[in-house]
């Protein structure tokens, strides 16, 4: 069957640092994405269509976009990290519409010095104004295995899964004057780059570029969306992610997750909002 991103799964799973057994139908990468920058350092890497790999080097980085865009969609992705010092690097897979005001909801995975956990970093923008930051440690090593991703975004939530595991929600909460993706139609993104500036410690680690070229993959992609075309958007009959919810147990795994591998959330961060935070932390 088809994976649910908020697929049930045994409490216990949430403290398995093994990877995890998760089953996907796969689009192909020859039909459904673009490899759009790079020079050649994207390559789809079999007749398939099912295993694709983007390359960094000090000359530049590179990155696949999705044919189509989507207005809703359930989307996801096997990847295997950059492998021992990827310090500087960048490996994403997001979706963002285009524009100065635009919409985007990524995942990416900020590079690490030999031993050092990855970063998953999420985020959420509308209209070009994002700062809702989310931080995890990931509980297994992202570079020995792949490992599978999802976001979900459908009218009500917008969920964050990794291995059929919610780690993050964010609710629509228009009504309370939270700003919420819902009119501009995304396409799907993935990129390996170098902000060496940034995403290391906040800077202090820098890339190594003797450990160049540094690869990361990308397999089983696929994307389960209401196509957007000639001005509207064409959903697939009874998609079960247009109205997914976590419920109470996915609430509580969720929480005992970000409990023990969330390093950094804005909702929490007084000194950035020292008037209270955002209203949709409350």
């Amino acid at each position: 069957m088809k994976l649910s991103c908020g697929t049930s799964f045994a409490f216990l799973v949430l403290f398995l640092f093994a990877a995890q057994s998760v089953h996907v139908y796969a689009g192909s990468f020859h039909k459904d994405v673009q490899i759009h920058w790079g020079d050649g350092r994207g390559k789809v890497r079999d007749r398939d269509g099912k295993l694709l790999s983007l390359s960094l080097d000090k000359s530049s980085g590179s990155g696949f976009q999705s044919h189509q865009e989507f207005l809703y969609g359930k989307a996801e992705v096997q990847m295997k990290l950059v492998p021992g010092n990827s310090a500087g690097t960048v490996t994403t897979f997001y979706l963002k519409s285009p524009g100065t005001t635009w919409d985007e909801i990524d995942f990416e995975f900020l590079g690490n010095i030999s031993g050092h956990p990855y970063t998953l970093h999420t985020n959420v923008y509308t209209k070009g104004s994002g700062d809702k930051e989310q931080q995890f440690h990931l509980w297994f090593d992202p570079t020995v295995n792949f490992h599978t991703y999802c976001i979900t975004w459908n009218p009500q939530r917008i969920i964050f899964t990794v291995d059929g595991i919610p780690i993050r929600e964010f609710k629509n909460s228009v009504s309370r004057g939270v700003p919420f993706p819902t009119s501009q139609p995304m396409r799907l993104y993935a990129s390996l780059w170098e902000a060496e500036h940034w995403a290391t410690r906040g800077g202090l680690e820098k890339t190594d570029w003797s450990k160049a070229p540094f690869t990361a993959f990308y397999r089983n992609y696929n994307v389960d969306g209401c196509v957007w075309a000639n001005g509207k958007s064409s959903c697939p009959a009874n998609s079960p992610w247009f109205t997914q919810q976590l419920d109470s147990n996915s609430q509580t795994r969720m929480k005992a997750l970000q409990s023990k591998y969330m390093v950094y959330n804005y909702c929490a961060d007084k000194n950035r909002f020292p008037r209270g935070v955002p209203a949709e932390c409350s």
